[in-house]
């Protein structure tokens, strides 16, 4: 078969530094059909949708529609719906969680507040809480953006649903199609392709440990490409796979080099060297787009700096 996602495994496109990019995410209860932009084509009120899509723009924040896996049957709107945000800056995650019977509340949100990590208004408008379940596991499942999502991402979300994987859920776009299944957990906010269930089980058993599963990892959303890149490859250079301790401090340069300062909570700093490539030869970064050569980043050198860590 000759879907995006083959071709990319077929050619092993590297997969650091593809995650979506979002200090903070917001996700509705949206069950029902999805269309290609699900905001305004799924049977939430288009006009509802637009609206949130104004007061997201610049804030920081992603909203995305989810849905429970399963069949997506039509029984009009759900009486009270599943709201969550997650802000996923190191030093400031958090994973807040809410119903509501109205969703035209969601507009009632300060987005630049939570854009910027501040749960108040969450908890204010929606009387949100600290979600105290299991992490998060949002498999995008959306055939109208990619058919691969949905023939990879909906076996793999309805299989981790009848194990027994509490958090499950399916969302409408994380970007990455040939990479599919694509999954991002929250409330750390790391994106991973490619991914399967026994995989998902070791990465969601280690976010409830502390720790981060870097093998098949995308990056960390709440920072640009680049500096997802370098945070991979501090990690795997370090052997450091704590969650919530290393932090991107800096980012000199542009497209198509940069040099990423990534910070340990320890004192620890490294510099990172990132230069974007052109995956070759061409191949389709989507199911029926045109052949082009996606950006890579390619991490050329980790170098750790003088410590500032304390002596003793």
């Amino acid at each position: 078969m000759s879907r995006c996602v083959s071709v990319s495994r077929d050619l092993d496109e590297p997969i650091a530094g593809t995650a979506a990019t979002a200090r903070t995410w917001l996700l509705l209860e949206q069950p029902g059909p999805w269309g290609a932009q699900a905001l305004t084509m799924s049977h939430l009120d288009p006009s509802l949708g637009r609206a949130l899509e104004k007061a997201a723009e610049g804030t920081g924040v992603r909203i995305a529609l989810i849905r429970r896996p399963g069949r997506h049957a039509d029984f009009g709107p759900p009486a009270v719906r599943q709201v969550y945000a997650a802000h996923t800056t190191p030093g400031n995650v958090w994973l807040r969680s809410a119903t509501t019977h109205d969703p035209e509340r969601l507009l009632d949100l300060d987005f630049a507040a939570l854009g910027k990590g501040a749960p108040q208004t969450f908890d204010t408008v929606l009387q949100g809480r600290p979600h105290t379940g299991h992490p998060l596991a949002l498999v995008c499942t959306n055939g109208k953006r990619d058919r691969c999502c949905a023939l990879l991402g909906r076996p793999l979300a309805a299989e981790l649903a009848a194990s027994g994987v509490e958090g499950a859920w399916e969302v409408t776009h994380l970007g990455g199609h040939r990479f599919a299944p694509t999954l991002l957990v929250l409330p750390y906010g790391y994106a991973y392709g490619r991914a399967q269930a026994p995989h998902v089980k070791e990465i969601l058993h280690g976010v409830r440990e502390g720790r981060l599963v870097v093998e098949g990892c995308r990056g960390g959303s709440a920072w640009e490409r680049p500096a997802q890149a370098a945070e991979l490859a501090v990690r795997s250079a370090a052997r450091e796979y704590s969650t919530d301790v290393l932090s991107v401090v800096r980012t000199d340069g542009s497209a198509p080099r940069w040099e990423v300062t990534v910070a340990h909570t320890d004192g620890r700093r490294w510099s990172v060297e990132v230069i974007q490539g052109a995956s070759l030869p061409p191949r389709p970064e989507s199911c029926g787009s045109a052949l082009g050569s996606p950006a890579r980043m390619d991490v050329v050198a980790v170098r750790e700096l003088e410590s500032t860590a304390p002596t003793r």
